[in-house]
């Protein structure tokens, strides 16, 4: 099947409108420049004082190539796609991939309370900052930090970013009643602080005594420097408050935790029926793999490729852009004298957004074929008319929210970056595998939501990327040793998609055995059966 994709048929690559920082990249059909020239036209480019290349490794600009200097991606793409494109020999890997998926030995298991509350000790105002996923650890933290004061939660306000620029509240986002009736039994949680009490501040948020708590704070912190200032005050607020609880905490903390993460906090009606009216969809795209589709969050949008300081095709536009994106988004950090840029290093650590060319490569290399069915994850894709095209060309099932639904049927979603991450999160969730291509808060909160769902089995690839850097960076690698080393990569992810939560490990991406009981052997038998 050769499809030949328009713009029409792909939005995502034309609308430049769309600066959300939580997905997608471009296509390589020209030759890539060196990470000589680009630095060179770096060079060229800098004003005084601005930040200086080095080619990574500590190499000079008129140094040797080391390794990562260079992306050549697109050279190693086009001298394996013959090949690639006759190996039938992994056909029909979407539904082998996971050889310990069934019966993986765990099941949700949340205690739930009955009963009444004792009196409230106050009320606490929390700011959630970040984006939709850095908003969901707040809201965790702030139920179980009222909780543990036996305190009344008012619903969290949501800080508008610079970056994300979304002015979603709570209720656009989440279903506010669902989280206030499933919290009932163990936190208070109201719209409003109650009047009479607002009164002694003038009615005015900025005169309640803010804390200002420290990252990672101990639950014991609280107690012991937020409680008495609570009982005091009555009223009280934190923000900025994301990553304010360390993820070590008793069980009744943990408890709270858990069932605000995968019980209270359900996506608002409109999100929730447009998130599973694409799941089913997407099940229909894929009737040939019995409705099953793979996953895939890819981050390459321009604010990424920026931040990261890596450089691909090197040309003068790219250069231009990544310093341009650079001040835009974050004035000064990349222009302190003495800063030295490395993407040389970058890459080879790992650091760098794999391209959409990448992840094909890494997939065919994994098994799948261009029978299978892939839903895309992403926002604006940096140059995507570019890039996808190899990613298009290698996966011609592939779909996107925008492909998938009428523009009638998102615009009430389009202009909020969080609602659209929203739908995103819901149809990789229900994915049979879902791919993980650079970290952050959103993988790592459907890493535990899908063990959470899938018997204590994440399901999810995550690749090595300092691996997969050695691999790219070497055009001279045969398709059968590159596939070798993918199929050993699908392999590890598959071991790892059962771990149990360490000490410092975040709850929401381990969610065994705080959120999770172990099942018995009759229990693992029945789920394991056909």
């Amino acid at each position: 099947m050769n499809n030949v994709y328009t713009r029409d048929q792909f939005p995502l690559l034309h609308n430049q409108n769309n600066r959300s920082l939580h997905h997608l990249d471009d296509n390589p059909n020209q030759q890539t420049s060196t990470f000589r020239s680009a630095s060179i036209l770096f060079l060229a480019l800098k004003k005084p004082g601005s930040d200086q290349f080095d080619l990574g490794g500590g190499v000079g600009i008129n140094g040797p190539k080391g390794v990562g200097s260079v992306y050549r991606s697109p050279e190693l793409y086009n001298k394996l796609r013959r090949d690639m494109d006759a190996d039938n020999s992994t056909s029909d890997a979407i539904s082998t991939v996971w050889k310990r998926a069934k019966g993986a030995g765990w099941k949700p298991c949340i205690n739930k309370i009955s009963g009444g509350l004792p009196e409230s000790n106050g009320y606490i105002f929390v700011e959630a900052n970040g984006g939709l996923n850095q908003q969901r650890t707040s809201i965790c933290n702030a139920v179980a930090v009222a909780g543990y004061l036996n305190a009344t939660l008012v619903i969290p306000n949501f800080h508008f970013h610079s970056i994300w620029r979304d002015p979603s509240k709570f209720s656009d986002i989440y279903d506010e009643d669902f989280f206030v009736k499933t919290l009932e039994n163990d936190v208070r949680v109201v719209n409003t602080i109650p009047g009479y009490l607002m009164e002694r501040f003038d009615r005015n948020m900025s005169n309640v005594y803010n804390f200002k708590i420290k990252a990672w704070a101990p639950i014991r912190y609280y107690k012991d420097t937020v409680l008495p200032r609570l009982l005091e005050e009555k009223v009280i607020r934190i923000s900025p408050f994301a990553n304010r609880l360390s993820f070590d905490a008793p069980p009744a903390v943990q408890r709270l935790r858990c069932l605000t993460n995968y019980e209270a906090l359900r996506f608002s009606n409109p999100i929730l029926t447009m998130g599973e009216t694409l799941v089913a969809r997407m099940k229909a795209h894929s009737v040939n793999n019995g409705g099953k589709y793979i996953s895939v969050h890819l981050r390459f949008e321009e604010d990424m490729v920026a931040f990261s300081c890596c450089v691909y095709d090197g040309g003068r536009k790219e250069l231009e852009d990544m310093i341009a994106a650079r001040e835009r988004g974050w004035k000064g950090k990349f222009t302190k004298p003495g800063r030295v840029l490395q993407p040389g290093v970058n890459r080879v650590n790992g650091k760098c957004p794999l391209t959409p060319l990448e992840v094909g490569l890494m997939l065919r290399g994994m098994g799948f074929d261009r029978r299978t069915s892939i839903y895309l994850a992403s926002g604006q894709i940096y140059n995507s008319e570019r890039y996808m095209t190899p990613l298009l060309e290698m996966f011609p099932l592939l779909q996107t929210k925008e492909m998938l639904a009428s523009n009638e049927e998102l615009a009430p979603y389009k202009n909020y970056s969080s609602r659209m991450a929203a739908i995103d999160y819901t149809v990789c969730l229900h994915s049979e595998v879902f791919v993980t291509t650079q970290g952050g808060n959103f993988p790592h909160f459907l890493l535990g939501h899908r063990r959470y769902l899938f018997n204590g089995h994440a399901k999810t690839i995550r690749p090595d990327k300092r691996k997969l850097a050695q691999y790219f960076d070497n055009p001279n690698i045969s398709w059968r040793t590159f596939k070798r080393h993918m199929l050993g990569m699908r392999a590890h992810s598959d071991s790892k998609g059962i771990e149990l939560k360490r000490p410092n490990d975040s709850i929401y991406s381990f969610p065994c055995p705080n959120c999770m009981c172990h099942t018995n052997k009759t229990e693992d038998s029945k789920t394991s059966a056909p």
